[in-house]
């Protein structure tokens, strides 16, 4: 039975569960398990994932993330920006957070810091095509707005990895029931580690609407990888600028990806939720 301490944060109603072990001694804590109870919506916090912090030799602090069906999770856009206003507000850095992941080093850049909500930008790094990578089983090395049976179903998708796996189809309208298509693509024996799900309907070069199927998660308010994957998509399809506003349901997202060469960034807010005590048996 232990006592674990928390905050809760979200970024337009996607939101996560903060456990700090910065400076503490390694725990048998079974984070898995944790994330499953404390992700319940009924019967313990309610969330979509949560975010451990951990002390790092070179960085501010290392991040493990876990979805709220206990899976672990390589990367989180929203995650890595909820980490950056935590550690901004408790350890009172002010200008960048530097967060160690098991993927790679990403530098977050704190545009606005406050108790109630901030601004967050952070790296994403470079997006990966290769099938084989993202990881996706296809005949063909990349899989560009490509088809695809799935399940008895027919798709047109763009495959493509954020650190994390992610399928992308651009569609007219949302009038479908996006929930029930994106968990059979998800769970689809052609992603390895399962993946991401993104409906993207354009409205123009530079805006984008997007409902977001999370692996592990489900329908999340929003995604930071999702709308990151979305505005990639759609810039190597010819669909789009290289910056895009991603609009959700709650608000924006804003993703620039200056160059192939280069990193993909994510700006937008984060919202302090509650802090509490939670008794994980």
């Amino acid at each position: 039975m232990k006592n674990i301490l928390f905050q809760k944060f979200h970024c337009l109603g996607n939101n996560f569960i903060v456990v700090d072990l910065i400076g503490k001694r390694s725990t048998s804590i079974d984070f898995n398990r944790l994330a499953a109870n404390m992700c319940d919506r009924n019967r313990g916090v309610g969330a979509d994932g949560i975010l451990v912090l951990r002390t790092s030799r070179k960085y501010d602090c290392f991040l493990d993330i876990f979805n709220s069906d206990g899976s672990w999770a390589e990367k989180s856009g929203n995650g890595l920006r909820i980490a950056a206003a935590y550690i901004t507000l408790q350890y009172k850095i002010k200008k960048r957070v530097s967060i160690e992941t098991t993927c790679d080093s990403p530098t977050a850049l704190i545009i606005k810091s406050g108790k109630k909500q901030s601004i967050i930008k952070v790296s994403l790094g470079k997006p990966e095509f290769e099938a084989k990578k993202v990881p996706l089983k296809s005949k063909q090395k990349f899989h560009i707005n490509s088809p695809i049976k799935i399940d008895k179903h027919d798709f047109v998708l763009t495959a493509l990895s954020i650190g994390n796996p992610h399928a992308v189809l651009f569609v007219d309208n949302f009038d479908f029931d996006w929930h029930f298509l994106g968990e059979i693509i998800e769970n689809s024996s052609v992603f390895p580690n399962r993946t991401n799900v993104e409906f993207v309907k354009i409205v123009n070069r530079s805006k984008v609407k997007l409902n977001d199927w999370e692996r592990g998660a489900g329908a999340t308010g929003s995604s930071g990888t999702g709308a990151a994957a979305a505005t990639v998509a759609g810039i190597v399809n010819g669909f789009l600028n290289r910056k895009v506003e991603v609009i959700f349901a709650a608000g924006s997202l804003l993703i620039d990806w200056p160059s192939q060469e280069e990193n993909v960034y994510l700006t937008g807010p984060v919202e302090f939720i509650c802090r509490g005590e939670y008794l994980f048996v």
